[in-house]
């Protein structure tokens, strides 16, 4: 008991340094946009201070302080299950080269399956730490915030390593003003998402990505961005200028997760996007599972890409010039062999209609098809 008050004694600590006066501060919404919701549901729990509870409340899990952000505010790792000896001998990218993986993680049937899941890196997309902390106290109590029993995902925390970062971004998160985008308009997700330039333009998508650092000509600093205006998601991952981006390849890297997902929203039903530059092996295999995943969603009625729908497995960039970036998905798969993708969940905009109950149920089913998919379809190095 008293190594667990110490623990939370130490939490309160990092959560009066994160909130401290070196964060810039939450946004405040402009004249003639719409008011914050004051509906949102007491199992949405989107906000950072949502993370700071519930990690008080575990008690099965650990959790550590992965790096700071530049407002002062930290990145959580939540760890499940022991750390095994994966006995590397080599990074990864030489153990390829030396033509077996093995040699960066022997993985058999005797070492447990490795899943990260890695909670928003854009802070206006707050509807995967909705999930993620819902996912947490299922890990703890078998029961999500609704009071819902997932056994079948309670009893995966006791046969795989599971790490969460349930932000990757809590500059972003910080800064946005809304904690739900449900029932609003996707401009409004676009304002305080993406940013607007010094004359009050929106930058949008993808011009948002064609200043980086995002700095200079900026009228609102988006939530895409971290406080040094980095957006970690396109951040220089070979020399990254993101401690946070620093701590999510760490885990790749330390870890060998043999299945990784980034978690996103836009004004979309709910889809995986492929993974650009990734072998073609990878994008076979990251297709299997996105028809899998979005055949379940229709099955259970919830929003989904169509009873038909599937996902191109081509290789990218045939013809110049290239259009398709090697983004942090694609770094995670090359710094450890992951199977990484980026997963897009609907905001629930006035565009894309879901309900605050529909996206935590997307959220969820996609974590437990990922446990049951690497259980089913695990690769192996020997």
């Amino acid at each position: 008991m008293k190594s667990k008050n110490t623990y939370i004694r130490l939490i309160l600590i990092v959560i009066s340094i994160g909130f401290s006066a070196n964060t810039f501060s939450q946004l405040s919404i402009e004249p003639g946009d719409p008011p914050r919701q004051t509906d949102i549901p007491v199992f949405f729990k989107s906000k950072l201070a949502d993370i700071e509870t519930e990690i008080a409340l575990m008690k099965l899990g650990k959790a550590e302080v992965l790096a700071t952000s530049p407002g002062g505010l930290p990145v959580y790792g939540i760890f499940y299950g022991e750390k095994e000896n994966l006995q590397k001998q080599a990074n990864y990218n030489s153990a390829v080269g030396a033509r077996n993986p093995a040699f960066f993680a022997k993985k058999d049937e005797q070492t447990k399956p490795v899943i990260f899941f890695l909670g928003p890196v854009h802070g206006q997309e707050p509807e995967g730490i909705a999930g993620l902390v819902n996912l947490i106290h299922i890990a703890e109590t078998g029961k999500d915030y609704r009071g819902k029993e997932w056994p079948e995902l309670k009893v995966y925390f006791s046969r795989f390593r599971v790490i969460i970062i349930p932000c990757g971004n809590p500059d972003g998160r910080k800064r946005c003003p809304y904690d739900s985008f449900v029932g609003l308009p996707t401009e409004t997700m676009t304002k305080y998402g993406q940013g607007t330039r010094t004359d009050r333009t929106p930058w949008g998508w993808p011009l948002a990505k064609s200043l980086h650092p995002m700095k200079g000509n900026v009228g609102i600093l988006g939530s895409y961005f971290n406080d040094d205006g980095i957006n970690i998601m396109h951040d220089e991952f070979f020399s990254p200028m993101a401690e946070e981006t620093r701590a999510i390849m760490k885990i790749a890297m330390d870890e060998a997760p043999d299945i990784t997902v980034s978690l996103h929203s836009c004004e979309c039903k709910p889809f995986i996007i492929q993974t650009s530059q990734a072998p073609h092996f990878m994008r076979q295999r990251i297709s299997d599972f996105a028809n899998l995943l979005n055949r379940r969603y229709y099955d259970l009625k919830l929003p989904n890409m169509g009873e038909n729908w599937s996902l191109a497995v081509a290789d990218d960039d045939m013809t110049p010039p290239p259009q398709i970036s090697f983004n942090l998905v694609s770094a995670l798969h090359y710094a450890s062999g992951t199977m990484s993708f980026v997963f897009e969940s609907p905001h629930g905009t006035i565009e894309d209609g879901a309900t605050y109950s529909q996206i935590l149920d997307i959220q969820l089913i996609l974590y437990q098809e990922m446990f049951d998919y690497l259980e089913n379809n695990r690769l192996y190095w020997k």
